[in-house]
C-alpha cells in the first residue's frame, strides 16, 4: 500500500509549471466569450436589443417572435467563438451547478442536416429533474422540471459550449435551484430599498444590492491527493498527524507564490478574463498551498454566476496543471480553513453606494439609515443568518481559531459604535433647531472622517462592516453564495419595509419631519440591535457567556442551527417578501438535513475503510517486524534480551492498544451507523451529529499516534508534511 504513496510521490519530483502564454491585454481579453451588451449592439436588431435590455432592467417579458432573434442571432455569435453545443446552465440543490448539452443540430429528411437554435430552445428546456433533490415537492416519479432563460446573467461560451444561465423549476412552479429565491429576494430588496432611498433622493428608481466574493481554497498535487482515499471521496483528510512545521512562522501568508501556482492562477485569470468575471486579486493565504482569488464588485446575481462559474473553471484548469482543487471548509486538521467571504453592498441607479457616506448630511444620514437598518436585520434573524452558512464541512471552520464563531455578532468598530451611542440620545419626537444644527455638524457630518479610520476587521466577528461594505465572514468557501446572499436580501428588505411604514407613521400621524422621523426610528433600532454588536474577541468561554447574557443564540453543530429554517417566522418571513413559499422552504430544511446526514455518513464509511484496510495492516507487518527483531535478540542475549528490547517491547505493547483501540471503536461507530438508519430527518442529522461525529476524532487519535511509531518506509497514507509542503 505504501507503494502508492511512494509513487505519488516520485511522480511529483517531476513536475514542472505549465507554459502559460499571455494572450493579450486583460482589457482586450475581458468579456470576449460573453454575449453581453457589447456583442448583443453587433448581433442583435435594434427591436431584439431593446426588449432584451428591458427585460433585463425592467424585468419584462420578451415576446416569442423576438426570442427566435435573440437565439438565432446568440447561436451565429457562439460558433463564431467555436461552439458547436449549448446548454441551461443552472444551479441545482445540490450546491454545485448542472448542464446538459445539446447539439446545434436537425437533420432534415433523414439525408441533410442544418444547425438550429430557435427561441422555444432559448427561452426554455425540459431536463429530466427525477435525480436532483427536491425535498418532497415532487415525487421520485415525477421527472419534469424546466430550465427558463434568465436575461439578466449574459449567456457565455465555455470551451464548445454555449452557455445559457437559467433558473430550474418543478412543473408545479416551485423553485429546484438556489437562483431563482436570490431574483425574488433581489426584487424584493428593490423595492423596499428604492421606497426608502427616495426619503433621501427622490429620483432613485432602484436599487441593487452588489456582491464581492473572496474564494479561498487549496492547491494539492493531483498524483498526492488520489493516493488519499478520504480526499478523493470527501474532500478532507480524515487522518493525519501534524508536521514539526505547520503554518506557525505565518511564511505562507502573502508570501511569493509558488511557480506552479502561478502557472495555473495565470491560466484561471485568462479564462475568467474570456467569460467576464473580474478577477482581480490573487495571493498566498494562510496555510501552506492555500490561496485565494478574489473579483470587484458586481451586481449580487452576476457575482454569484460568477462565483459558481469560477470554481467549475478551476477544477477543469487544475486538471491541466496537475492540481486538486480542494474548495473542502477545514481539509486539513489544525491548519487554517477556507472561507468564501461575501462583502455586500447597496447600489442604487444613481451611481451611489448607499453603505457609503456622501460630503452632505442628507447623503450621510441615508448612510445611517441603510446601515442601522441592516444591524437591526441581522439582529432580529443572527439564527437564520447561522443557518444559512450552517453545513457539514462549514462546521469543521466556524470557532476554529481562524475563523468566526457559530454565534453570530456584528463589528462596526469603536468609532462608528461611538457615533451609535451618540445617536440613542435623540430626543424623542421634534428636535430642537439646536439638536438639529448639533446632530448635523458634530455627529453625521463627522462621519466621511470617522470611516477613514475605521477600515479595520475583526477576523473573529461573523458580519464585519469594512468602510463601504458588509463582510460576511461566515460564509464556507464550498457554498454558492446565492444561498446566504438570499437570505441576507431578505431580512433587509423585511427591515426596510418595517422601517418606512414606521417613519411614514410618524409623519402622518405624529406630524414629525422626515429627518425627524428617521432620527426617532434609528434611534430605537440602535437601541433594541445593541446586543448583536461586538467589538471583541470571538474566541472562548468569556464571549459565550456575555452572548448567553445578550439572548443570542450558540448553535455550534449544524442540525441545531438548521432548526430554525422550519421555524413559523422564517416560514412567514419569506412568504411575506415573496421569496420562498411554504413548501419551498421546508424542502430546502428537508434536503440541507439530508445533506449533512449522507455527508457525514460518507465520511464515516471512509474513516472505517481507512483505519480497517490501511492503517491497521500495515501497523501489523510493522509490529511482526519488532516482533522479530524482539525474537532474535533473545535467541542471541538470552534474557539480558530484556533490558536490550526494552523499547521495542513497549512499543510493541503501544502499537497493540491502539490497534485494539481502532477496532473497538470502529466496531461501535458501525452499530451506531445501523441505528442511524431507522432514522429520517432531523433525528436522522441529529444522531449522526452527537452519537457518530465523536467517534471520528476518537478513531484518528489512535491512527495519528500510530502514524508516528510506524515506519515512514511502510506508512501507505501520503503524509499532511508531503501534502501541505510539496508546491
Amino acid at each position: 500500500m505504501s507503494r502508492i504513496r511512494f509513487n505519488a510521490l516520485e511522480e511529483t519530483l517531476h513536475r514542472l509549471p505549465v507554459k502559460v502564454v499571455q494572450k493579450e491585454k486583460r482589457s482586450t481579453l475581458f468579456g470576449q466569450n460573453v454575449f453581453n451588451k457589447y456583442a448583443m449592439q453587433q448581433y442583435l436588431t435594434r427591436a431584439a436589443y431593446e426588449s432584451v435590455m428591458s427585460a433585463i432592467e425592467h424585468g419584462t417579458k420578451i415576446d416569442r417572435k423576438i426570442a427566435d432573434q435573440v437565439a438565432v442571432s446568440m447561436k451565429d455569435w457562439a460558433m463564431a467563438k467555436g461552439a458547436t453545443h449549448y446548454t441551461h446552465w443552472f444551479q441545482p440543490l445540490t450546491g454545485a451547478t448542472a448542464e446538459k448539452h445539446d447539439a446545434f443540430f436537425e437533420s432534415i429528411n433523414g439525408s441533410l442536416a442544418m444547425e438550429k437554435f430557435d427561441g422555444k430552445q432559448l427561452v426554455q428546456q425540459e431536463p429530466d429533474a427525477s435525480s436532483f433533490p427536491h425535498g418532497g415537492i415532487r415525487n421520485t416519479f415525477e421527472a419534469r422540471g424546466y430550465t427558463a432563460w434568465d436575461p439578466t446573467s449574459p449567456a457565455f461560451v465555455y470551451e464548445t459550449t454555449l452557455c445559457i444561465p437559467t433558473i430550474f423549476v418543478a412543473y408545479t412552479g416551485e423553485a429546484l435551484d438556489n437562483k431563482t429565491p436570490l431574483l425574488r429576494s433581489l426584487q424584493a430588496l428593490d423595492t423596499h430599498a428604492t421606497a426608502v432611498c427616495r426619503y433621501f433622493d427622490k429620483n432613485a428608481n432602484k436599487v441593487n444590492a452588489t456582491l464581492g466574493w473572496e474564494q479561498e481554497f487549496f492547491l494539492i498535487d493531483d498524483a498526492l491527493a488520489l493516493s488519499r482515499p478520504d480526499i478523493q471521496l470527501t474532500g478532507r483528510t480524515l487522518l493525519g498527524y501534524m508536521p514539526a512545521k505547520g503554518q506557525q512562522l505565518e511564511d505562507h501568508y502573502f508570501g511569493t507564490i509558488p511557480a506552479r501556482a502561478m502557472s495555473f492562477m495565470q491560466e484561471l485569470e485568462q479564462e475568467c478574463m474570456l467569460l467576464g468575471i473580474p478577477v482581480k486579486t490573487r495571493h498566498n493565504e494562510v496555510a501552506p498551498n492555500q490561496f485565494e482569488v478574489a473579483p470587484i464588485f458586481e451586481e449580487a446575481n452576476l457575482a454569484v454566476d460568477h462565483n459558481s462559474l469560477l470554481m467549475d473553471v478551476m477544477q477543469k484548469i487544475s486538471r491541466r496543471h496537475k492540481f486538486k482543487v480542494l474548495f473542502h471548509e477545514k481539509p486539513f486538521k489544525d491548519i487554517n480553513g477556507s472561507g468564501k467571504h461575501n462583502n455586500w453592498s447597496l447600489t442604487s441607479d444613481k451611481g451611489t453606494n448607499l453603505l457609503s457616506p456622501g460630503k452632505t448630511p442628507m447623503k450621510n444620514l441615508q448612510f445611517l439609515t441603510f446601515f442601522v437598518n441592516t444591524i437591526k436585520a441581522v439582529h432580529n434573524n443572527e439564527e437564520l443568518l447561522r443557518a444559512s452558512v450552517a453545513t457539514a464541512s462549514n462546521n469543521h471552520r466556524l470557532g476554529a481559531n481562524e475563523a468566526p464563531p457559530a454565534i453570530v455578532s456584528v463589528f462596526i468598530g469603536s468609532q462608528l459604535s461611538a457615533v451609535l451611542d451618540e445617536l440613542e440620545n435623540v430626543t424623542k419626537g421634534k428636535l430642537s433647531p439646536k439638536e438639529k444644527t448639533d446632530l448635523k455638524l458634530n455627529i453625521i457630518g463627522k462621519i466621511p472622517e470617522i470611516l477613514l479610520d475605521n477600515t479595520d476587521r475583526n477576523r473573529t466577528s461573523p458580519f464585519a462592516f469594512t468602510g463601504n461594505k458588509f463582510e460576511f465572514r461566515a460564509v464556507g468557501a464550498s457554498t454558492n453564495c446565492a444561498i446566504p446572499m438570499t437570505v441576507l436580501n431578505t431580512i433587509v428588505a423585511k427591515q426596510l419595509k418595517e422601517f418606512k411604514k414606521e417613519v411614514d407613521a410618524l409623519i402622518d400621524k405624529k406630524g414629525l419631519k422626515k429627518d425627524e422621523a428617521v432620527f426617532n426610528i434609528l434611534r430605537e433600532y440602535i437601541k433594541d440591535s445593541k446586543p448583536i454588536r461586538f467589538e471583541g474577541d470571538g474566541y472562548g468561554e468569556v464571549w459565550e457567556k456575555e452572548a448567553q447574557k445578550r439572548g443570542l443564540s450558540n448553535n455550534k453543530t449544524t442540525p441545531g442551527a438548521l432548526k430554525v429554517k422550519s421555524s413559523e417566522k422564517v416560514i412567514s418571513l419569506f412568504e411575506e417578501m415573496k421569496v420562498m413559499s411554504r413548501v419551498e422552504v421546508e424542502a430546502r430544511y428537508e434536503i440541507d438535513l439530508e445533506s449533512y446526514s449522507n455527508k457525514v455518513e460518507i465520511e464515516s464509511r471512509v474513516l472505517v475503510d481507512i483505519a480497517r484496510n490501511h492503517v491497521v495492516p500495515t501497523t501489523i507487518i510493522y509490529q511482526n517486524t519488532l516482533l522479530e527483531n524482539t525474537k532474535n535478540l533473545k535467541e542471541i542475549f538470552g534474557e539480558d534480551y530484556k533490558k536490550i528490547a526494552k523499547e521495542q517491547i513497549e512499543l510493541i505493547m503501544n502499537i497493540s492498544n491502539h490497534i485494539t483501540q481502532i477496532n473497538a471503536l470502529v466496531i461501535a461507530l458501525e452499530r451506531e451507523r445501523l441505528k442511524a438508519a431507522k432514522k429520517t430527518g432531523l433525528k436522522l442529522a441529529e444522531h449522526y451529529s452527537y452519537l457518530i461525529k465523536p467517534f471520528f476524532s476518537k478513531i484518528r487519535f489512535h491512527c495519528d499516534q500510530l502514524e508516528t511509531m510506524v515506519d515512514d518506509n511502510l506508512w501507505p497514507l501520503t503524509k499532511y508534511r508531503e501534502l501541505l509542503f510539496i508546491k
